[in-house]
């Protein structure tokens, strides 16, 4: 039978991103450099890399995962709680082919409530992760993840009542290319009803091509992820004249909110140093120690923090909690290829 907290936790987070494959292969330098890729950044695929596709998938040890940042998070989200499943609702766009059927069902392995946009203009998209060592640089072709549209889908009642049952809102910054009006609307819900919306800068191009649709979003937030790299962008974009994290992570605290009952909490990881956080005041949270040689790659890193922090969040627990759930998913992760895990998490 399920209990009164099931029946609480079912459909409780709500995620909406890019779904996307995961091609994930180790790479050397010179496969970087003929690509002209940074050996840890996320970018978004342009004409010159269609050939790092075809070039990927043919390297020996190639592994194809479901991946999609926010999708990587609910995924973690619902892993962490196990239990009841569906807890988490995630949104976004696919193609009807083979990769997209892969993403049903993993998607379905998973226990997450996927509700995909599916058309067939475009196919799945794919994200080449191309590793060196403990760095991973990420080009993603969106493909179909670039199709999502409010009014077909989002804005369908049988939809948005999966939206209205949520208490906890996930979307990563990546989605602001895609869909930056979906965005806002589920902001507003969320910030009208006194709901918990979350974002993450996700990537450095973000806050310095889509600036726009971001602070447009920015007042709806109640939670900010980020790393070092797109805190430091971000803090450049705005002109806050600092590169130190503690009072970037302040200053962005401080921006504009709409829901005034509710005090912006800023979260930055920063790889094996401390993640920062502002819980009242700026706080600075150890990670676990690990092994340089359990490392075998960092994708996925940060999507698990968040799911583990959205997790113990969706639980109502506090903040220093979250964060250390948060850093136990991330310490998980890093040991896998990209973002898998485990049958069941070792968390008490």
């Amino acid at each position: 039978t399920k209990s009164q907290t099931d029946d609480f936790l079912e459909n409780m987070l709500f995620g909406m991103g890019n779904p996307l494959l995961d091609i994930s292969a180790v790479v050397d330098k010179d496969f970087l450099d003929k690509f002209g890729l940074k050996p840890n950044d996320q970018i978004l695929a342009e004409d010159r890399h269609k050939a790092l596709f075809e070039e990927i998938v043919k390297r020996n040890k190639v592994e194809y995962h479901a991946g999609g940042s926010t999708q990587n998070s609910v995924k973690i989200a619902q892993w962490m709680l196990q239990k009841p499943h569906k807890v988490a609702t995630f949104f976004g766009c696919i193609g009807k082919d083979r990769f997209g059927e892969i993403l049903k069902k993993k998607a379905e392995e998973a226990h997450v409530d996927a509700h995909y946009y599916e058309q067939n203009e475009e196919p799945t998209g794919t994200c080449a992760a191309c590793i060196t060592g403990d760095n991973r640089s990420l080009v993603a072709n969106l493909a179909a993840a670039n199709c999502y549209k409010k009014e077909k889908h989002l804005d369908l009642d049988s939809n948005w009542e999966l939206v209205k049952k949520a208490k906890v809102y996930y979307i990563a910054g990546f989605f602001l290319t895609v869909s930056p009006e979906s965005i806002v609307k589920v902001a507003r819900h969320a910030s009208d009803k006194n709901k918990i919306f979350c974002m993450n800068l996700s990537a450095p191009f973000i806050s310095q091509f889509f600036k726009e649709p971001l602070m447009k979003v920015m007042p709806y937030v109640d939670i900010l992820f980020g790393n070092e790299t797109e805190a430091a962008t971000f803090a450049k974009e705005l002109g806050f004249e600092t590169d130190d994290i503690a009072e970037i992570a302040k200053k962005t605290q401080n921006l504009p909110k709409e829901n005034t009952k509710r005090q912006r909490v800023v979260v930055f990881t920063q790889g094996k140093d401390d993640t920062v956080a502002t819980v009242g005041m700026v706080t600075m949270f150890p990670v676990l120690d690990i092994d340089q040689n359990d490392i075998v790659d960092t994708n996925g890193a940060g999507d698990a923090f968040v799911g583990g922090f959205l997790s113990a969040l969706v639980q109502e627990h506090a903040l220093e909690e979250c964060i250390r759930a948060g850093h136990y998913a991330a310490n998980v992760i890093i040991r896998r290829v990209g973002c898998t895990f485990p049958e069941k998490p070792d968390y008490h």
